[in-house]
């Protein structure tokens, strides 16, 4: 029989707050199949799913087995493995044309919190010491704007306890604050900074600049974290486009400049080891409490290393929702790490939407 949630969460609470990261198989391991019992016996959409695919926790003794959830299934039907009202935060993910919106809810915040920070701090400021801090300058709205935004949740998150004087936000009613940004990003001295935000923020302050035909000499401490999602509304840039431009009108340099892979549905959050281990081959990574896949996506089946297919993810930080989660992403595996490769083809009209028929099915489904 699985331990109770509680202990499960405070061993995992335990694990994040250790200062040197290990990735200890056995404990993940361990730590994974008790999660998987508790998701199946709590959250009944999970457990019908789970049970027609034959997968059982008395079943199961491989975590690679864990039956895992595409993304498009938080769209249809509220995973969750506590009662609705014990509802603490609820992040939604961003509008699409269909109108509808996945969310993951949660129960408490304090473990969603622990396992953001030391990513956040390892693959983005290294070098800052023990109680250090860097001014963190967000092209996001604040909370108060977007209190079901995980990114803005993320940054305020990491301003908190990362931030030094200066920072903060600087989107405001969906306009980027142009002339309080570009005095933040003016006045900033030799000090530790970071601007943070979704690609095509990026893309309107690289605009502002373009009309205002400046340019920008940021510090050499200065680093930039952007998280993707290239194509806006009025045109679309490419990554290697943006991060060209932003050397050019900031004076980043690209080898400064990461890309952070994150998804609405998960509680951790992988990034461009560039900082984190220059030099070495580039991929994407993340805390040893996270395990990714890459799925043939026609069978789910494991691909041999550097072969493309599905990005998979288990990641124990998601102990009140699906720990096990099925991108809707291409990927290959790199060393301890991945390469996104772009989204995959048909992706919500395929095994993504048969799957949230199931799980909708499996909510009614009786224990």
């Amino acid at each position: 029989m699985s331990r109770p949630r509680a202990l499960v969460e405070a061993e995992l609470l335990a694990w994040m707050h250790e200062a040197t990261w290990r990735a200890d198989e056995g404990r993940f391991a361990r730590l994974a199949l008790e999660l998987f019992g508790l998701q199946f016996e709590h959250c009944a959409p999970y457990r019908g799913y789970c049970r027609r695919r034959g997968a059982t926790p008395e079943r199961i003794s491989d975590w690679r087995a864990i039956p895992t959830v595409p993304t498009r299934a938080f769209k249809e039907v509220a995973l969750r493995c506590f009662p609705a009202e014990r509802t603490v935060r609820s992040f939604h993910t961003s509008g699409t044309t269909e109108g509808a919106r996945g969310a993951l809810h949660l129960d408490r915040l304090d473990l969603y919190e622990a396992s953001l920070l030391p990513s956040f701090r390892r693959h983005l400021l290294p070098e800052l010491p023990a109680g250090g801090r860097a001014r963190i300058v967000a092209l996001a709205p604040p909370p108060e704007e977007a209190p079901d935004s995980s990114l803005t949740h993320m940054f305020a998150t990491a301003i908190a306890a990362l931030g030094a004087p200066g920072s903060g936000f600087f989107v405001a009613g969906s306009t980027l604050r142009e002339r309080e940004l570009l005095a933040a990003l003016e006045a900033a001295d030799s000090g530790p900074l970071l601007v943070v935000g979704a690609a095509f923020a990026f893309v309107h302050l690289l605009d502002a600049l373009v009309r205002r035909g400046a340019r920008l000499a940021l510090p050499p401490s200065a680093r930039i974290m952007e998280t993707g999602g290239f194509k806006g509304r009025s045109r679309e840039l490419g990554p290697g486009e943006l991060h060209e431009a932003l050397a050019l009108r900031l004076g980043v340099s690209p080898e400064r400049i990461v890309n952070q892979y994150g998804m609405t549905e998960l509680g951790s959050q992988f990034y461009d080891s560039l900082l984190a281990e220059p030099g070495a081959p580039l991929r994407k990574l993340g805390p040893p409490w996270t395990r990714v896949r890459i799925l043939d996506p026609e069978t789910d089946r494991e691909v041999l290393p550097g072969e493309p297919g599905v990005i998979a993810i288990l990641d124990l930080a998601n102990t009140g929702s699906v720990a096990a989660i099925r991108s809707a992403d291409l990927g290959r595996r790199i060393a301890d790490g991945f390469e996104v490769l772009g989204r995959e083809p048909g992706a919500e009209a395929r095994g993504c939407s048969i799957a949230a028929d199931e799980l909708l099915a499996g909510a009614s489904a009786s224990a």
